[in-house]
């Protein structure tokens, strides 16, 4: 009877794993369709005139210089904002923080945020980043509400990187005459700052891709030079490919631009990943 049980077990477990391996080259191959089919169709408009060229002559001409330095202006900014707020907020959740009303509440809303939709951060960065605050529809607007978007996932990923640094490493450095702060910013930060940059790269990723929050508060059809101070709008990537796909006078004329700046924003949100990753290893392999 127990050797039966055992195959049973050994036989739904072969099953489930198959099952996983399934799902797991399932989504490889739509990953890999979709790039080979934004690879055909947008590979012969990519050079390097592609790359530092404005937009002209209704945009079916021309690069895409002033979007792309405008989403990385955007990124720039919006992580600028989010990354040591978060940071902090994951600090203050971890080790300071008391289990009450206020924590529990604290907890919740950044839960709740991950959850909202990102045309709802836009109107919200619209009503207070634009209006109440009166920066204007701006790189300054746009960014601090992308950042209001990326804030959930830098303190979750934080508040978990910094709850995961041993307790014994705490105790040694208090041990050590150290006071608190001196032990979180000396020690538990640079333990805990692998994991808290995953988060930092999972946030640029979301964040590189958004078209409705900046849509409201700061990003334009078009303009000829890339912006010079935070309180002027910027061209993005996202909102650029949404105006090449649904505004152009020459929608068709255009397709081929569509799939280039689709395989630029890609490369451009898997560089910064990738780029990420390698800072990662690297710390780890110092701690090693």
């Amino acid at each position: 009877m127990a050797g039966l049980n055992l195959s049973r077990r050994l036989f739904r477990n072969g099953c489930a794993t198959i099952l996983l391996y399934l799902l797991m080259a399932s989504v490889a191959l739509l990953l890999a369709g979709i790039t080979a089919f934004l690879i055909r169709n947008g590979w012969s408009v990519l050079s390097w005139e592609f790359l530092t060229q404005p937009p002209r002559d209704a945009m079916t001409r021309g690069g895409i210089y002033t979007p792309l330095i405008g989403s990385i202006q955007l990124i720039a900014v919006a992580m600028a904002f989010a990354f040591p707020v978060g940071v902090l907020t994951a600090v203050y959740l971890v080790e300071w923080a008391r289990d009450g009303l206020f924590t529990r509440t604290l907890r919740l809303a950044v839960r709740s945020l991950a959850g909202v939709p990102s045309v709802v951060f836009g109107l919200f960065g619209l009503s207070f980043f634009v209006i109440t605050l009166g920066f204007g529809a701006s790189l300054l607007s746009a960014g601090l509400t992308l950042g209001c978007l990326a804030l959930p996932v830098i303190v979750g990923a934080s508040e978990a990187a910094l709850t995961a640094v041993p307790k014994d490493y705490r105790d040694a450095s208090y041990a050590m005459g150290a006071t608190k702060w001196q032990t979180i910013y000396k020690v538990i930060l640079p333990a805990a700052f692998p994991s808290i940059l995953t988060g930092a790269i999972l946030a640029v990723g979301r964040v590189a891709g958004e078209t409705a929050p900046i849509i409201f508060t700061g990003a334009a059809f078009f303009t000829p030079r890339i912006a010079q101070s935070l309180l002027e709008p910027v061209m993005a990537l996202p909102y650029h490919i949404l105006v090449l796909a649904t505004a152009g006078t020459a929608i068709d004329k255009t397709r081929p631009i569509q799939y280039g700046t689709i395989l630029v924003l890609l490369a451009l949100v898997l560089g910064v990943t990738f780029a990420g990753v390698l800072y990662r290893a690297r710390l780890r392999l110092k701690k090693q």
